[in-house]
């Protein structure tokens, strides 16, 4: 043999060393033998086998561990290598012993079943402690080919074939291993022998594997073993005739020492997962094989490309089995349809003989049930009475007398009750209780709609002038419910005028159907009439079926359609209304509101992120920039359009719950309703910096409002405020109070809208977004076009409404001056926000200055504390200002202006004159009422007296600011503490 002529004479053979090798005692291993049997392979020079006499031992194992393992418990922790645990094998699902060689993730790690040598991924859930007296060296030893290595550079496919060639020869065959040497890992160097066939030159020939050179000897051999973790994974991954079941272990126990003169290979291929793939048990060679003669690798290399050929067509007739039991189910199937759909046609067929025979029957009968229901509806609506109460009570309201109604009480009765019930249910904290509350009042409620029904009966029956008090009484108990209806609201003429248009409209509608009802009413009676001409028998005139008015088909479809259009128009109005008052708020729209708003602030954030990370990178894209920033724009702009949309589904929950649901903020305390309404309707909303696009916090000492692009159409700006915890909520309650005292008044509130609150998650800062009025405040508008007599009255009028407003929800503005009052479109004045972090005294000590005149009042300079009065001292300076154009001012000692000095409207002067000496006798609304703003446009006549007593007004005033200050100055010059 070639290996040993490689090694020729012991003496060489023994007198090398070599590193990492195990020398052996020539008397008790050197070329001893081994009977073996192989059980798996690694690659083209190195496998695993086991010895024929531990069979028995085999079997002993694998009873052990099926009684131990099931009972054991997973492992868990870091697994120790050198530990030797029960594996579940995944193909059979019986225990084996292994070791762990890697752990792959927290879950999964890589064992080799030590008794047989392949290897498998497992989840730690299949790996288990086994008992100490399992814990015993390994049955299957790894053997190496003596003298052969794997040559450098050899590609995978030739790999694999090298592996599937070794399997060939020794998988399953009882060989014998002439040892050679050990390496310090436990592996053999062995001669394998099968009969008289040298293994190792068999692959040798075949190109798989390379002699060793003898300068390097075993060492080279050994720099070329591959890493076994290594080649583990790489088996893992490229499938190789594998060992047999372990399940019958019987295998091991036929004699396999001679199989009577004939080489038979029982190969078994094995994956990479440990899977078994048994080859089937035919002899390679078509007639009996001599071992003693030389083996024909072409025939064997023919015989595996049968077995291959083999495995392909077994593998196609399952696919075509597995087709035609698909197809053949789908056929059963169909089949099944097409008999239920069979079944149900001749049920159909039945069904339409059967109907047909009595299809004008039913027709008829179906109509006159239609017919009798339209006569009841038309004898309770007589002459059509069709919304004309509300007509005929306009006509007749101050006609007859009044007397009580026994109706009327108990609706007050139960009205009351009603009102009780609302109560409850607002002052309910426990949601259990709400919902006993909320049943009886529902109850209550019901209760409320029969006395309703039952007084609009007896009212109906009473005389029109009855009814004038009677209703009049009724509206009484409605203010109770609803609260006094607003004079400035009231427009009965153009409410009038749209119930007119709607009830002619109603009328032409209804009196149109109808009249159609009744003609195809007559058409079906015709044609009855001469029907009972063609079959009565007695009438000598002879008619045929020709006679007969139209087709009976079309007339009985043209009647059943009228008659159920009117019904349907005469039930709908009693419908509907039984519909609004079972109906109840749902809130899933706001819910969706939110859930739309965190997506789209989830997309902002990434899209932040991504432009970030472009523009820190060295060779970022200007244009992929350019279009983040585009998309970034948009996204804000959704999330606006979406906190808009909360809003408005807050302010219309917060209404109901106002008027008829006080349960919604029990019922549904996830949305918030009810911080919306303690915050005044002010919606208020924590929000990280970067999606408001806002400046650094550095330059929040300048309070410069943020531009922001437009939201539903209108511009708006963000106010910042460095804030800290205390700070944060005075901002949220002062905001608040301004939000509510806006929202009582509405568009006639005269000031500027707070439209959200935003509070930054990571900053100390909040912003007000307030709407963008660009150079429409004094300052800019005297600077550019000043405001004419008539412009400055109309907006001088709705900056007083503006003072009204919060005056009446006692706040003082304290800080009015030129750049927050603004004139739009030059003729609506309103008032602008002031800085919510500042209480009043810290607003009012800014001494403000417009064309040199102080809009500080006298008190606030002597110390006293801000009040409505002196809001309009300023409000009385700018009107001075906006009055005289580019006039330079005459002031007292104290800086207040003398107003007789310029030419004005006498009432315009008469107002700055109460404003600027007597305001504290002056409220907001008194301003508002002014006659300078009642008086139709054009100058008025001058009135002497008015002149005069302005004068007086002047130097009384003078006098008691003279004494003031000598008061001052003598306090100034006493002692100091």
């Amino acid at each position: 043999m070639w290996g040993q002529r490689l090694f020729a004479g012991t003496a060489v053979a023994q007198s090398v060393s070599f590193p990492g090798l195990v020398q052996m005692d020539e008397d008790t291993h050197y070329n001893k033998v081994e009977d073996v049997v192989g059980s798996h392979v690694e690659d083209a020079v190195t496998f695993w086998a086991q010895n024929v006499s531990k069979n028995k031992d085999i079997m002993k194992i694998g009873c052990s561990l099926s009684e131990a393992c099931p009972l054991a418990n997973s492992v868990f922790g870091n697994l120790d290598p050198k530990k030797i645990y029960g594996g579940l094998f995944s193909e059979d699902k019986c225990w084996y012993r292994c070791k762990v060689l890697k752990t792959i993730s927290d879950d999964k790690c890589l064992v080799r079943y030590i008794d047989y040598g392949n290897t498998e991924i497992l989840n730690r859930s299949d790996i288990v402690e086994i008992p100490p007296e399992l814990q015993f060296s390994s049955i299957a030893k790894k053997y190496r080919l003596w003298g052969l290595q794997i040559p450098s550079g050899q590609e995978v496919t030739q790999f694999d074939q090298g592996r599937t060639f070794l399997g060939s020869l020794i998988f399953e065959k009882e060989i014998k291993m002439r040892i050679k040497a050990t390496y310090q890992d436990g592996t053999v160097i062995a001669q394998a022998e099968y009969g008289t066939v040298d293994i190792g030159e068999e692959v040798a020939k075949k190109g798989f594997a390379e002699k060793c050179r003898l300068t390097s000897g075993i060492d080279a051999c050994e720099a070329k073993k591959p890493d076994p973790n290594q080649l583990a994974l790489r088996s893992l991954k490229n499938p190789i005739p594998l060992w047999g079941r372990r399940s019958n272990q019987s295998t091991f126990s036929r004699p396999k020492g001679h199989f009577n003169g004939r080489l038979t290979l029982d190969v078994k291929y094995e994956t990479s997962a440990g899977n078994h793939v048994t080859f089937p048990k035919e002899s390679l060679a078509a007639g009996d094989f001599n071992l003693g003669s030389n083996v024909s690798l072409a025939k064997i290399k023919q015989d595996q490309k049968l077995i291959e050929e083999n495995e392909k067509l077994k593998t196609e007739k399952e696919v075509l089995l597995e087709n035609y039991k698909a197809l053949e189910l789908k056929v059963e199937q169909t089949a099944q349809e097409l008999q239920q759909e069979k079944t149900a046609t001749m049920d159909l067929t039945k069904h339409l003989e059967s109907t047909l025979k009595t299809c004008v029957g039913t027709r008829l009968k179906n109509l006159a049930a239609k017919v009798e229901l339209l006569k009841e509806i038309r004898h309770i609506n007589i002459s059509i009475r069709f919304g004309n109460d509300l007509s005929d009570a306009m006509q007749v309201l101050d006609e007859g007398s009044f007397t009580t109604l026994a109706s009327l009480n108990e609706l007050e009765k139960i009205w009351a009750e009603y009102n009780v019930a609302q109560e409850k249910i607002q002052t309910c904290l426990n949601e259990n209780e709400g919902n006993i509350l909320i049943a009886e009042r529902n109850e209550v409620q019901q209760k409320l709609f029969v006395a309703i029904d039952v007084f609009i009966l007896e009212v109906d029956d009473l005389p029109l002038d009855k009814r004038l008090k009677t209703l009049q009484d009724l509206a009484t108990s409605l203010e109770s419910v609803y609260g006094k209806a607003k004079e400035g609201t009231n427009n009965s003429e153009e409410t009038l005028r749209k119930f007119y248009d709607w009830q002619c409209t109603k009328r032409e509608e209804f009196a149109s159907i109808r009249s159609e009802t009744e003609s195809s009413l007559q058409h079906l009676v015709a044609w009855f009439q001469s029907s009972q001409k063609v079959f009565d028998l007695s009438l000598d005139e002879p008619l045929t079926s020709e006679d007969l008015i139209g087709n009976i088909d079309e007339i009985l479809e043209k009647t059943e359609s009228c008659v159920c259009k009117e019904l349907e128009l005469s039930l709908i109005f009693k419908k509907q209304m039984i519909d609004c008052l079972n109906k109840s708020p749902n809130v899933d729209y706001l819910l969706s509101i939110k859930k739309t708003l965190k997506g789209l602030k989830a997309q902002l954030r990434w899209k932040l992120v991504e432009k970030s990370n472009l523009e820190e990178s060295d060779d970022h894209d200007g244009t992929e920039i350019e279009k983040i920033k585009q998309e970034i724009t948009q996204l804000r702009n959704s999330v606006f359009q979406e906190i808009y949309h909360e809003r408005e589904e807050y302010e219309k929950l917060n209404s109901l719950t106002q008027k008829w649901f006080p349960e919604l903020p029990l019922l549904y305390p996830e949305i918030g309703l009810l911080k919306y309404m303690n915050s005044g309707g002010l919606l208020t909303m924590s929000l990280e910096r970067d999606l408001l696009d806002t400046e650094p916090m550095k330059e929040l000492s300048s309070k410069r409002p943020l531009v922001c692009s437009e939201v539903n159409g209108q511009p708006v700006l963000l106010k910042g405020y460095s804030v800290d915890v205390d700070t944060e909520g005075r901002v949220i309650q002062r905001a608040a109070s301004y939000h509510r005292a806006c929202g009582y008044a509405k568009e006639e509130s005269g000031l500027l809208p707070l439209i959200f609150l935003f509070l930054c998650k990571s900053d100390p800062v909040a912003y007000l977004m307030v709407p963008y009025y660009p150079k429409a405040n004094l300052s800019a508008v005297q600077a550019s076009m000043p405001l004419t007599s008539e412009e400055a009255l109309k907006v001088m009028k709705g900056v007083a409404r503006g003072l009204h407003t919060l005056h009446s929800a006692n706040i003082i503005h304290g800080s009015l001056h030129q750049n927050n009052v603004f004139a739009l479109n030059r003729e609506q004045g309103i008032v602008g926000d002031y800085d919510f972090t500042k209480s009043e005294s810290q607003r009012a000590s800014v001494n403000a200055m417009v064309g040199g005149l102080s809009l500080l009042s006298p008190e606030l300079k002597t110390g006293k504390p801000p009040s409505a009065s002196s809001d309009l001292y300023a409000y009385g300076c700018l009107f001075l200002w906006l009055s005289v154009q580019n006039q330079e001012f005459e002031t007292n000692e104290d800086g207040i202006p003398k107003v007789d000095q310029f030419h004005l409207d006498d009432n315009v002067k008469s107002l700055l004159c109460s404003l600027i000496y007597f305001r504290s006798s002056m409220t907001a609304e008194q301003v508002l009422n002014a006659e300078c703003f009642l008086l139709p446009k054009g100058k008025s006549i001058p009135i002497p007296e008015k002149e005069i007593e302005c004068t007086q007004h002047r130097r009384e005033d003078e006098s008691k600011m003279e004494s003031l200050e000598r008061y001052s100055e003598k306090t100034r010059n006493g002692p100091t503490v």
